[in-house]
């Protein structure tokens, strides 16, 4: 999807209340946040509540997605493994990266699954180029990855690439939840414990390990403003 047709497509229709923006200090337990999104999902398709997009930290921990290789897992005594309904296979969460749990009505927006998550990536992608890193798309990959020029060329000649973004989603009666979190500055040596998404050939890496020391609060305005492009206005919760 063309980046004009995004800027659009997964706008709520007029008259919709914008979305709440929350952020959480301090680390967020796991199945504190499964639960909580539970229940704000339920009351947004009973049309109870406003749409929500909620910031968090976790304390480490890896989640396995539905599509998740038993395998994938290395080390399953290192963290806490939590099951979740969420696409995708093996995740790590922890201190330092920001999650995003995105709480969204589709049926107010564009009932397209496929355009749902190319606009979550383009949130992504636009946050990174706001501090000048070139995040990209793969088709045969999910998330947000970087060009790593400085690094060895992969086994079969091509330059080396670093994930630096994860989407996995799920809808209930088309409101989504789960997200993406985007690596800040967490301790990448966790990410080892497991196959990232399945995917062995490549790296993992943060803003920080690029070179940038940015701060959360820094980052967590870009990716605001970045979702306002895609998604429309937000407010900031109670």
């Amino acid at each position: 999807m063309l980046r004009t047709e995004l800027d659009h497509a997964m706008h709520a229709r007029e008259g919709a209340n914008p979305v709440r923006w929350r952020v959480s200090d301090g680390l967020v337990g796991y199945e504190d946040a499964v639960a909580e999104m539970e229940r704000q999902v339920a009351l947004i398709a009973d049309g109870k509540a406003d749409e929500l997009v909620w910031l968090v930290e976790h304390p480490p921990l890896y989640t396995a997605g539905t599509s998740a290789d038993a395998k994938d897992l290395i080390e399953p005594n290192r963290f806490p493994v939590f099951a979740t309904g969420r696409g995708g296979e093996y995740t790590y969460h922890g201190p330092g990266q920001r999650v995003a749990y995105v709480m969204l009505d589709l049926k107010r927006r564009r009932q397209d699954v496929r355009a749902y998550v190319a606009a979550l990536e383009e949130v992504v992608i636009r946050t990174l180029d706001s501090m000048n890193v070139k995040g990209e798309r793969r088709e045969d990959r999910v998330g947000v990855w970087v060009r790593r020029p400085e690094k060895p060329v992969l086994p079969d000649g091509t330059m080396s690439e670093d994930k630096i973004a994860a989407l996995g989603i799920r809808l209930r009666r088309w409101v989504s939840f789960h997200g993406l979190s985007i690596n800040v500055d967490p301790d990448l040596g966790h990410f080892t414990g497991i196959v990232p998404c399945g995917i062995s050939a490549y790296g993992v890496t943060s803003l920080v390990d690029l070179g940038l020391p940015v701060m959360m609060a820094d980052v967590d305005m870009r990716l605001r403003e970045a979702f306002e492009d895609v998604f429309g206005p937000t407010v900031q919760d109670c």
